[in-house]
């Protein structure tokens, strides 16, 4: 028998203008969505589960996956009253379960969530994508943030670029990179001011990689118990992009990573939620390696390409190009599920601005409705096909 992948699309709720009938449209069957207007730190009630997930209902979808319950900074440093806050996040844990939500996405990014400069970057047919440009970067940390002993995380080439960028760049393209790092980009935690991401740097100023991981292996150690008691399934989002930035140090990254996360807690409700477009960053990850490794523990996947270069920069390509084996990636994934006798919800991730999208407000960059439908045509086309030459 085989198992497909649970089509879901990511939904922002009411005032999204991706409808849950254009998402239905499009194909998908399931819903990816969270409470955003509950603040970090705050537990989910029930009355607000319940009212969303009866939404989602009604249009003929299921909700599959929440994305995310964020992880509050003071967790992540240990600090304040994080201890409360922990319990809150069990309370929220629990509070999906009762309503029948059994898979959660997370990350534990410290201070930013995704990242990218420019959100409307131009592709040769016209399309726009969302791009992340290392010396736009390294500019904002030397010359607009003032990181103390910000030049020790550069080469001198690196410096160069980002001092030819910052010289010669637009008051327009100043302030692009900023809003764009600072201000938080779509299902992102919080946004920042300058003054406030500097008070925000300070507080990770003791804290590097061995401390940050320490801190997620104890976090995890207190939640996980709990996920499993409610039946729900953590799936941990790579760091986007996955490697330090801003001094802040990254610990979901590498498959060396996911290693020592299961190897930390070696449970079945303790795993990942595997992005190709994030880990696809790196040239060291090898996909469909990590893929067979660590498919026991995938309880989510979102599908993209991204396309990288050798000065750190890459975009969002289309879902079947760019540096990721879709193809190889799919039919893995396939295997897993066929081992595991599940179907694992995916949804098309970053899709192009395109068609009409183009002369719309875009509220949502990277969620726009024709792109990820287009992506979603693909991937399913892509299954159909493994499927049918009797590959998988």
């Amino acid at each position: 028998m085989t198992f497909r992948m649970k089509q879901t699309m990511r939904w922002y709720g009411p005032k999204d203008p991706v409808s849950l009938a254009y998402i239905s449209q499009a194909g998908a069957t399931g819903i990816v969505s969270a409470l955003h207007q509950i603040p970090n730190g705050e537990v989910w009630p029930l009355e607000e589960i319940k009212n969303r997930k009866s939404l989602i209902e009604s249009a003929g979808l299921s909700w599959d996956v929440v994305e995310s319950v964020p992880v509050h900074e003071k967790i992540k440093t240990r600090s304040g009253n994080f201890r409360e806050l922990i319990e809150n996040y069990k309370q929220s844990i629990k509070n999906l379960a009762t309503e029948g939500v059994f898979r959660i996405c997370y990350n534990f990014m410290p201070i930013l969530d995704w990242t990218r400069t420019e959100l409307a970057h131009t592709l040769p047919n016209g399309a726009k994508a969302l791009r992340f440009v290392k010396k736009e970067v390294t500019a904002f940390d030397l010359y607009i943030l003032q990181r103390e002993e910000a030049e020790k995380d550069y080469s001198p080439e690196e410096i160069h670029a980002a001092k030819n960028f910052f010289e010669n760049a637009s008051k327009a393209d100043i302030q692009r990179v900023q809003d764009n790092i600072l201000k938080g980009l779509p299902g992102s935690e919080e946004g920042y001011t300058l003054e406030q991401f500097k008070a925000a740097l300070a507080t990770y100023k003791e804290i590097g990689r061995e401390q940050l991981a320490e801190n997620l292996r104890l976090f995890l150690e207190e939640i996980i118990p709990v996920a499993q008691e409610n039946g729900v399934f953590m799936a941990i989002h790579p760091d986007d992009p996955p490697f330090d930035i801003f001094g802040l140090p990254r610990v979901v990254s590498t498959a060396a990573d996911m290693k020592r996360i299961i190897g930390d807690n070696d449970n079945r409700h303790n795993g990942f939620t595997f992005c190709t477009g994030s880990y696809g960053v790196r040239e060291d990850n090898d996909l469909i390696a990590m893929v067979r490794e660590f498919g026991r523990y995938i309880h989510f996947i979102h599908l993209r390409s991204t396309r990288r270069d050798q000065e750190g920069n890459f975009f969002e390509d289309n879902h079947l190009d760019g540096n990721v084996l879709m193809e190889a990636v799919i039919a893995e994934i396939l295997k897993i599920q066929k081992q595991r006798k599940v179907s694992i919800p995916m949804r098309p991730d970053h899709g192009h601005q395109m068609l009409d999208d183009l002369d719309k407000p875009i509220i949502n960059p990277g969620y726009t409705a024709i792109g990820r439908l287009k992506g979603l045509a693909e991937i399913r086309g892509v299954e159909a096909g493994l499927i049918w030459a009797g590959i998988v």
